[in-house]
């Protein structure tokens, strides 16, 4: 069995000893309850992992030796950027963890005109951080030593011109004219937008397209928007990707 992977973004020697990060020590002593000697992989998020074990678990603490750091990387060769409009309940968090262990590189948060949640804020903030949560459980599960950035929610409207950077630029709408098989291959990122629950307005759909996005289909069905992001990811791993 794979020896379990926390997150620590504080540890940057490759060797040594070093203490878990308190949530990462919660998790290994309270929930995991490993003991002392066991073995657990540790990464920063900056590339690599380490080797470790156990040497201490205290009341509020658990104590590591780092006994090795590996340049380990599973990260795909595609570079896609997912621009998501907020979902309402645990749809967001569903569709960013699995676009995690599908090899999203980045995460940018959209308010549209649609989206059933409204957040601004502290609320905002309180989301945003929630999510990069669950990216780092997501990476810490699919052994990705790479952290993707949940970015702050912008409106999709505001984000649109300095959102479009990457070199192929896709929106999913029902009845595009074309699929992602009608595409070349990209040489470079790859930004996908994806609408809320309702879709994006026409007024949205059309300024995307003023700066370059792609409208695109996936089959004849309309898809929800926590099925569309992770379709259409699956879909481009396979044609551009590592699958």
């Amino acid at each position: 069995m794979a020896a379990p992977r926390f997150y620590c973004p504080e540890i940057l020697a490759h060797s040594g000893m070093a203490e878990l990060p308190e949530q990462a020590a919660h998790h290994a002593a309270r929930v995991l309850r490993l003991k002392v000697g066991d073995a657990v992989t540790l990464f920063n998020g900056q590339g690599g992992e380490g080797a470790a074990r156990i040497t201490a678990i205290g009341k509020n603490n658990t104590s590591v030796e780092i006994t090795g750091w590996h340049a380990i990387e599973c990260e795909s060769p595609l570079q896609v950027n997912l621009a998501q409009a907020i979902s309402a309940g645990e749809k967001m968090d569903y569709t960013l963890q699995k676009a995690v262990e599908l090899g999203i590189g980045a995460i940018q948060p959209l308010a549209s005109e649609r989206s059933v949640v409204r957040l601004s804020g502290e609320r905002a903030d309180k989301r945003v951080a929630h999510w990069q949560g669950v990216v780092i459980a997501a990476c810490e599960q699919s052994g990705r030593n790479q952290v993707p950035e949940v970015a702050p929610i912008r409106p999709l409207l505001d984000w649109l011109p300095q959102g479009g950077a990457a070199s192929l630029r896709l929106m999913l709408a029902p009845g595009a004219e074309c699929g992602l098989r009608d595409l070349a291959k990209p040489d470079g990122e790859v930004t996908l937008l994806i609408g809320p629950e309702g879709g994006l307005s026409p007024t949205e759909a059309e300024a995307a397209m003023r700066v370059g996005f792609t409208p695109v289909r996936l089959g004849a069905r309309v898809l929800r928007t926590e099925t569309a992001a992770l379709a259409a990811l699956a879909a481009m791993q396979t044609l551009w990707g590592d699958f």
